[in-house]
């Protein structure tokens, strides 16, 4: 950026104040205990979800494990 900024007492207008909805530094320190397996799956399916980890900077391991986690959450209740 070139040049200065030129700030200046203009009004603001309606201001609102936004609830913290962002997760504590300790909820992200946090880790989810695991278990490590084998599975075997479809060539498909780890190419679907090696794609889509490549494109929001994930693992795919990690997504395939939300997935199952989120299927299960709503299975029991």
């Amino acid at each position: 950026m070139n040049g200065k900024i030129k700030y200046t007492e203009e009004p603001i207008g309606k201001v609102r104040v936004v609830e913290d909805f962002l997760p504590s530094p300790e909820e992200l320190a946090l880790k989810d205990e695991t278990v490590k397996i084998t599975i075997a799956l479809s060539k498909a399916s780890i190419d679907f979800f090696k794609t889509e980890a490549k494109k929001h900077n994930t693992q795919y391991q990690k997504m395939i494990r939300r997935l199952l986690d989120e299927y299960i959450s709503h299975q029991s209740g």
